[in-house]
């Protein structure tokens, strides 16, 4: 089974809105997996991002009971593939010893929306909606054992 982790900053907006939207996706396209998000950096006591969730909503994705959480060393020993959202988040991993090959950076960057309106979020989302299409079509290559037989529309 294939381990996946999102990853951001605060683990507010981007990687739940990606980890969502992958649920979705992986179901689409057939992926038999394992996921889940964490920030990078500090995110203890705060909530997921109102205008996150609002986006999400209106794809008919609910983010709404997402809790934020930190990056554990458990996660680094189990996951198969990083998904970051920023080239600096890919260099932090591999600061604690990732192996590049197991960094993935979602859609080659994307720009955190916290604190912004609804139009940077949505703009936000629909790049990530790309983005982890575009990744399960080379998770779909890469990883073809993880892919159900059945198969998804896309497989």
């Amino acid at each position: 089974m294939l381990h996946i982790l999102f990853i951001c900053t605060g683990n507010t907006c981007r990687s739940p809105m990606a980890k969502a939207i992958y649920t979705r996706e992986s179901v689409r396209y057939g992926i038999n997996s394992i996921f889940s998000s964490a920030a990078l950096g500090f995110c203890e006591g705060s909530g997921v991002s109102p205008n996150a969730v609002q986006v999400c909503n209106e794809i008919g994705v609910d983010i709404s009971t997402h809790t934020p959480r930190v990056i554990r060393e458990h996660d680094l020993d189990i996951t198969d593939v990083f998904v970051v959202m920023t080239l600096s988040h890919a260099e932090t991993l591999v600061s604690v010893g990732v192996p590049r090959e197991k960094i993935y950076i979602l859609g080659g960057g994307i720009p955190d929306p916290y604190g912004s309106d609804l139009v940077t979020y949505r703009r936000c989302r629909r790049s990530i909606e790309e983005a982890v299409g575009q990744f399960c079509r080379i998770l779909v290559k890469k990883f073809p054992a993880c892919v159900s037989t059945a198969g998804g529309e896309n497989a």
